[in-house]
């Protein structure tokens, strides 16, 4: 299937896309589980052993057409750091010295490929948002709920450093002025312009952001 609009798909198209996504959602996360599940332990007991708390952290976002679900990540914070801001900054002091090294990395979202698998993602798609600015969502914005969200899309690709371009001073306020606007753009880009080779094209690029991480 080329690049095309998801609006401009038909019926018999969008179901052809609709299950040649999810069946290279299920097999690549599979894979990745089998492949990770060593680093996993590893990860686990380091982050048992240097942080009193739970080895996962799992927060409240946004799915396909606004249902709430838990995304589960690795946790790189201080247990009860999401009573702070929602955003984490450049010099952020909730993050643990092995989650610091996890999120430069991307080792973090690893466990979501488990949200992957349950269908409440995919592993292309618009990053998952908090509520509290999907609620606000408006006109373009709300195609970016006609899709799952994803571990990857352009926006993870533009912001991968994003805590970099946070301010340590009001990180929330600095991400929704400077960032959101740009991040929403580049959902709705996605969902404007999704197609199975765009997914395959989106992963490739992430994988070499990845391995050229620093």
């Amino acid at each position: 299937m080329g690049v095309t609009s998801k609006a401009s798909m038909s019926s018999t198209e969008n179901r052809i896309y609709e299950l040649s996504k999810r069946s290279l959602d299920v097999v690549g996360a599979m894979l990745g589980i089998l492949i990770m599940s060593p680093f996993f332990v590893v990860i686990a007991l380091l982050i048992k052993l240097t942080s009193p708390g739970p080895v996962f952290y799992r927060g409240i976002r946004s799915g396909r057409y606004g249902t709430q679900f838990q995304i589960v990540k690795f946790r790189s914070m201080v247990t009860g750091a999401d009573r702070g801001a929602g955003t984490t900054s450049r010099n952020d002091p909730r993050i643990t010295p092995i989650g610091r090294f996890l999120r430069r990395h991307k080792l973090d979202e690893m466990p979501q490929l488990f949200n992957v698998l349950l269908g409440q993602m995919s592993l292309v798609g618009p990053r998952p948002e908090l509520p509290r600015y999907t609620d606000q969502y408006s006109g373009e914005e709300l195609l970016i709920l006609e899709v799952k969200p994803g571990i990857t899309d352009y926006s993870s690709l533009k912001f991968s450093k994003l805590n970099e371009l946070i301010d340590d001073d009001d990180p929330d306020r600095a991400f929704e002025e400077n960032i959101l606007k740009e991040k929403n753009r580049l959902r709705i880009q996605y969902v404007n312009n999704c197609s199975f080779w765009r997914d395959l094209d989106l992963l490739f690029l992430t994988m070499v952001r990845i391995m050229r991480i620093k």
